[in-house]
């Protein structure tokens, strides 16, 4: 299945000044897999070396971390020439060599033509200890396929195509919204995880992706628990299945567990957010860039990995999907929310891979808007909701607290003209971020 970050690995390659490149995303998102197809097609030989399975290799890494000594080790042990310019050294789960991870500024300083390539999926814990080599390292994000690689893995390119971007003026066609909703009200089931799209895929059955989804779930908390001894087990399964249920909702901690002390459950939270399953998304004045300076440190909403993932914990009904006419009035519309979110992270979120929303905290006069979003040094407002603009009531109170924003996005799954009504543009939900 072609990822998006291909092209990115391919920029890598080229590029003329080159650092040794780390992935970074969740377990299970395609990383390994990626790297590897990658290696094959675009390298005379691609050299793999798997820190957590295989922990003997890490005595190569024990004495000194002189590239040209690493290499020479490392070509006795994989048995596999190592040659600058033809071969990818692939350094998968990095995180569990500490001493691999600091000789990448080695490889950049002493041996730069030498393509170096590491990922790792609880890479976010060990950044917390270990001396990381910043400035002499670069990095690319890989999160759950979007749902234009759904698309592209299930034959259906020319319904990719049809998808518009941002930026682009211009409407689709009718019978092309109708065919790409279908696929929409499936890839919300089945999510963006590869190993459940490849199941659907090859059989059509729910069913199998259910067993899929059971085991990548159960795999996350076992592997939280080994990489982190503050983990409590109890507390982060069950705040793992708690998080999905709010999606779209400002959150409190109490919201998450009322049994715990609120110091556990924002451990488990804080887990569960290095290890990349819950992105937590801050409330922003939105009164100037960058929006990270205007956010707020106590208020926030949770978005959960995965689609597919959050429908399957919170124990959704697929046929509700299946057969909505507007995905936004599901779930009290945190399924499209979800959605959403997802999308504007896998195309680097608002600012440095953050997303951000707005509320306004008024008794008798709240307001919110879903996401607020960076692009083109403008401020954009964004509203997943079904209705006219009239209905915008939140988007008009922001417009009319921040009247330096030109307009706002709202997004609606029976929306397939580019409409705009005062400073609302209506698009349709599926809308391209990147």
């Amino acid at each position: 299945m072609q990822r998006n970050i291909n092209a990115d690995l391919m920029r890598w390659m080229h590029a003329g000044s080159r650092k040794p490149l780390i992935i970074r995303g969740a377990r299970q998102v395609g990383k390994t897999y990626t790297v590897k197809e990658f290696g094959k097609n675009n390298f005379i030989n691609c050299v793999v070396l798997d820190f957590e399975r295989d922990r003997s290799v890490h005595s190569v890494f024990q004495k000194d971390l002189k590239p040209d000594k690493i290499v020479q080790e490392l070509e006795i042990y994989t048995e596999s020439r190592i040659v600058p310019g033809k071969t990818l050294l692939f350094f998968d789960e990095i995180q569990a060599c500490e001493r691999a991870l600091m000789s990448l500024r080695y490889f950049y300083e002493e041996m730069p033509g030498l393509h170096v390539l590491a990922a790792g999926s609880l890479l976010e814990f060990a950044m917390d200890f270990i001396s990381f080599p910043v400035g002499r390292v670069t990095f690319e994000w890989m999160r759950p396929m979007t749902f234009k690689e759904f698309l592209q893995a299930a034959g259906k390119e020319i319904l990719a195509e049809n998808i518009p971007g941002m930026f682009e003026e211009k409407s689709v066609p009718h019978v092309a919204h109708q065919a790409i909703m279908e696929q929409l009200r499936a890839y919300c089931i089945v999510g963006g995880m590869p190993q459940a799209v490849q199941a659907f895929i090859a059989t059509g059955s729910l069913t199998e992706v259910k067993k899929i989804h059971d085991d990548i779930l159960q795999s996350y908390v076992q592997s939280l628990v080994k990489y982190n001894a503050k983990a409590h087990i109890e507390s982060l399964e069950y705040v793992m299945t708690t998080v999905p249920a709010q999606v779209g909702s400002q959150i409190k901690y109490t919201h998450l567990d009322r049994d715990r002390r609120i110091e556990v459950t924002k451990t488990s939270l804080k887990i569960l957010e290095k290890a990349l399953l819950v992105h937590v998304i801050h409330s922003t004045h939105a009164s100037g860039l960058p929006l990270g300076a205007g956010a707020h440190a106590k208020i926030f909403k949770p978005l959960f990995l995965d689609i597919g993932l959050m429908q399957h914990i919170c124990g959704l009904d697929p046929k509700e999907s299946l057969s909505a006419a507007d995905l936004t009035g599901i779930y009290r519309g945190a399924i499209a929310e979800q959605f959403v979110g997802q999308e504007l992270l896998a195309a680097g979120g608002s600012e440095n891979n953050k997303l951000y929303y707005w509320s306004r905290l008024k008794k008798g006069s709240s307001a919110e808007v879903d996401f607020v979003i960076a692009r083109n040094g403008k401020i954009i407002p964004i509203e997943v909701k079904s209705g006219s603009a009239g209905r915008m009531r939140s988007l008009h109170v922001f417009f009319a607290e921040n009247p330096h924003v030109e307009k706002g996005y709202v997004l609606s799954s029976t929306t397939h003209e580019r409409q705009v009504v005062d400073k609302c543009l209506f698009l349709p939900l599926y809308l391209g971020w990147g």
